[in-house]
């Protein structure tokens, strides 16, 4: 018997979280023979082939072949290889020339003068921390075939995407960002409702009603002084059957989940917004700053400040 779908609304905290910080844009405009190197990126990246198309290949994975109106979704930024054949020479992206045409959008033109192949390649942060455990729970990459997308959107927006790139008119890098964060969006929720049974974590909660909506509470008030008792009425369950159900689904007790969520919203916190340390703690619901620089440091392995000193 297959898994139950996850209840949308239950994972819409988190779908809805997904919340565009910065986007960069490459038309990448290459002939026959060629290869590039991409380093790991601090986010999603994704590649949409408007013409021709490229071998995808990461580490300990077989290639992937990306054809014409097909994208690849990286939704860890891994460091990957694109190329025209399986056999071409791959040189490290800092290596090719780019033509800036904004502060985050770039033309690039390269390779033998072969066979063409015009590739979208976009890079975009989300704030945290919505997309960091959803992002977790995917594969390393996502390929989404022209004729098998499941949601009807995203022909739709990628076929705006394709027009942008070739009519390259005023304000293309703003129209660009706001159609890849509706991309990589409608990506994550298409993976989200069709991989029910490979689930796991908050996500597998969430095809349980009622572990879900003690889930939907966490999301949505984070900071809230949450005790077992409490997420255990919400789930209209004992405490003792509600830890057993929570753990089983999830991989967590309710605590430490409670624990990992906070971090992951102070992590985006930090990372993104002016408030301090100690604002931070108050608003998650620590007695101290102390208590939660402690926590913070069990779980990312170094304290906030030193989250925070690095996003300045």
């Amino acid at each position: 018997m297959s898994a139950p779908p996850p209840d949308l609304d239950l994972m819409s905290p988190v779908l809805q979280d997904l919340r565009l910080v910065r986007a960069s844009y490459c038309r990448t405009d290459m002939t026959a023979p060629w290869g590039v190197q991409i380093p790991p990126q601090d986010g999603v990246c994704f590649h949409f082939a408007v013409e021709g198309g490229c071998w995808l290949k990461l580490p300990s994975q077989e290639p992937i072949r990306i054809g014409a109106g097909d994208v690849a979704l990286l939704p860890r930024g891994t460091g990957h290889a694109i190329a025209d054949a399986l056999d071409s020479r791959v040189r490290p992206l800092e290596e090719f020339e780019q033509d800036p045409i904004g502060p985050t959008t770039h033309n690039m033109r390269a390779g033998g003068g072969g066979a063409r192949s015009l590739i979208v390649c976009c890079s975009l942060e989300f704030d945290e921390p919505a997309v960091h455990p959803l992002t977790q729970l995917m594969p390393a990459v996502l390929v989404l075939r022209r004729a098998d997308a499941s949601d009807p959107a995203l022909p739709a927006l990628l076929s705006l995407m394709a027009a942008e790139v070739a009519s390259r008119r005023v304000g293309a890098a703003t129209v660009m960002a706001r159609l890849a964060d509706a991309v990589v969006t409608c990506m994550v929720r298409s993976w989200a409702e069709t991989h029910a049974e490979d689930l796991k974590g908050w996500m597998a909660g969430a095809r349980d009603a009622q572990i879900g909506r003690a889930l939907a509470a966490i999301h949505r008030q984070p900071g809230h002084l949450w005790t077992v008792v409490a997420l255990a009425a919400i789930a209209g369950l004992s405490r003792s059957v509600f830890t057993e159900r929570f753990s089983a689904a999830v991989g967590l007790s309710p605590a430490r989940y409670l624990a990992h969520w906070r971090m992951h919203v102070a992590g985006g916190w930090l990372r993104h917004g002016g408030a301090t340390v100690a604002d931070i703690a108050q608003r998650l619901g620590y007695e101290s700053e102390a208590s939660f620089s402690r926590a913070f440091k069990r779980i990312f392995g170094v304290p906030p400040g030193t989250l925070r000193a690095q996003a300045r």
